[in-house]
């Protein structure tokens, strides 16, 4: 018996979130005293694997058929399930994603599961099997025992720190038997977008609001994400008036984000926006006006003018590089 443990990709790139959901699997493994393998699917290189290996893999499972790298929902669930029966794992770990919040709920109706979503800790596991969850947009949690046999658990971004073991990780292939009502859906494309570092999967994003006053001065915020390695992303006032992409738009409407930190520019901080940046870590707010909400959401905040404050603190972040 193993804890199984998801490992996502895209583009053949196995996700940062997924390093965090092995670290969590093999604490919960360490735990029960048992191994860690893991599952990845699509076209993923041997170096890659490798790589993911080190943060606590002790046995990697790879299908590389190509209907996997066009993340068909029900093909997906079924190579999880049946890696899941093949390895006798009574533990499943997913990281919490879109496509995983699809995933999880039908491997837990073929297993017959118990499932425990956007859990923040590992099992308290001295009267069951009880999870901590984030719920309400991260405003409150919940403890809930899973009582069935076989437990899926999806992980949220940024609960679990990422723990590089050093260890290596047998890699097997692996072919599940997908039927055809597994490729009942057909991908005919797929439209990214596009930039140096998605929102979704970076570690530090840049945000701006209507402080910023014009679309053309969004070069304050590019310039501070470029020397920060960081994402882009704004309020929903600013892509409602088209200054930037809608892709971009962050909030409880838009794409909620889990950075190490989040650094909100001329955001006042509307309930749908905190709701939608809850998950980060450390969150620093920038603004003109001493009242405005974003700063009782904030850990760190600047009262000022961001024309004059974001000049040199890209310049101060450039020196210290």
């Amino acid at each position: 018996m193993s804890v199984l443990v998801f490992i996502e990709s895209a583009e053949g790139e196995i996700k940062k979130s997924s390093f965090e959901a092995i670290s969590y699997a093999k604490s919960l493994a360490d735990s029960l005293g048992t191994s860690v393998t893991a599952l990845a699917l699509g076209t993923i290189s041997q170096t890659e694997l490798e790589g993911a290996a080190q943060y606590g893999a002790d046995k990697i499972l790879h299908a590389s058929d190509a209907i996997f790298d066009n993340q068909v929902i029900n093909a997906y669930a079924t190579a999880i399930a049946e890696a899941a029966i093949a390895e006798s794992s009574k533990v499943i770990v997913l990281e919490k994603s879109s496509i995983v919040d699809a995933i999880a709920p039908r491997i837990a109706v073929r297993l017959k599961a118990g499932l425990g979503t956007n859990v923040t800790e590992l099992p308290d596991m001295t009267n069951g099997f009880q999870v901590k969850r984030s719920i309400f947009t991260g405003k409150a949690f919940s403890a809930n025992k899973i009582e069935g046999e076989v437990k899926i658990l999806t992980i949220k971004k940024n609960a679990h720190a990422i723990v590089n073991h050093g260890t290596a990780a047998s890699i097997v292939s692996f072919s599940p038997a997908l039927s055809a009502a597994d490729s009942a859906v057909k991908h005919l494309s797929t439209e990214k977008a596009t930039g140096d570092i998605l929102l979704t999967e970076a570690d530090i994003v840049v945000s701006g609001g209507r402080g910023l006053k014009a679309p053309e001065n969004w070069g304050l915020i590019e310039n501070l994400a470029k020397t920060l390695g960081a994402a882009t992303g704004c309020s929903k006032p600013v892509s409602d008036m088209h200054w930037r992409p809608h892709h971009e738009h962050v909030g409880q409407t838009g794409i909620k984000v889990s950075p190490s930190l989040y650094i909100a520019v001329g955001i006042s901080g509307a309930i749908q926006h905190i709701a939608g940046i809850s998950s980060s870590k450390v969150i620093v707010a920038i603004n003109s006006d001493p009242e405005a909400p974003i700063f009782k959401a904030a850990d760190y905040g600047i009262v000022g003018d961001a024309f004059q404050i974001l000049p040199k603190l890209t310049a101060a972040f450039e020196a210290a590089k």
